[in-house]
């Protein structure tokens, strides 16, 4: 049943409904696995449309969820400044920047191949690309300012729990999924040193595994649209 439905939003989104010899090769690697959003080439993430050129990890509905609620947070800061973390396609640094229009987004990702990606959707969303910055590096490496906001969703999947579907772990990139030991090691670093690079008052939300949670001490914890404790949020006490 889900593949039919996939093979109708195939057929419509990439090939307006016309049933051409390239449309039949992407049915079979549909049906051999492959992820809809990267044969169509983009997905719909909250008021965007993200592409998927150079297969960043897929923007997922828990995602979607929590930044809405933390664009939500954001809306109440005047001119806010907003790191996205292990950005990956930016779908949640894009969303921000389109739905809030005097804010400023640097992007964080690791792998270079996803930086025109990143720019794509900036530019493809109608964003005023001089609103953005994006950097590569190993988490904050090469950053140097301090942000209202830090959003990220990092490599956080536990391997040993064994729920990962097969067609993930076959298309989207390893180094976007696994987290290291129990999944939480990118966590752990990132809520170690997110603090240096939050302003007074500012807030860091991040995506996590429910079976992480008893290791996240010191964090307000939040279920997802499933009910699920998803995502959580992390607000420094410090002197300036």
């Amino acid at each position: 049943m889900l593949l039919m439905k996939e093979k109708e939003w195939l057929l419509r989104d990439k090939y307006n409904g016309i049933e051409t010899e390239e449309f039949k090769s992407d049915l079979k690697k549909l049906e051999d696995g492959e992820p809809l959003a990267y044969l169509i080439g983009w997905t719909p993430f909250l008021n965007t449309r993200i592409y998927l050129d150079s297969k960043p990890l897929i923007p997922r509905p828990e995602t979607e969820y929590w930044v809405s609620k933390a664009i939500e947070e954001i809306r109440k800061v005047e001119s806010p400044t907003i790191l996205d973390l292990c950005a990956g396609s930016g779908c949640i640094g894009v969303s921000v920047l389109k739905e809030i229009p005097d804010s400023k987004v640097d992007f964080v990702e690791i792998d270079p191949m996803h930086h025109d990606t990143i720019k794509k959707n900036i530019i493809e969303n109608d964003i005023d690309i001089s609103r953005t910055n994006i950097f590569e590096g190993d988490l904050f490496q090469n950053i140097k300012g301090e942000y209202d906001f830090i959003l990220s969703n990092p490599p956080y999947i536990d391997k040993d729990l064994n729920r990962i579907d097969k067609s993930i772990m076959e298309n989207e990139p390893s180094i976007a999924l696994y987290g290291g030991k129990d999944g939480i090691e990118i966590i752990e670093r990132i809520l170690k040193e997110s603090p240096k690079y939050l302003k007074l008052g500012g807030t860091l939300y991040i995506e996590h595994e429910p079976e992480q949670v008893s290791r996240l001490n010191g964090l307000t914890h939040h279920k997802d649209q499933f009910g699920v404790k998803r995502f959580s949020t992390l607000k420094p006490v410090r002197e300036k």
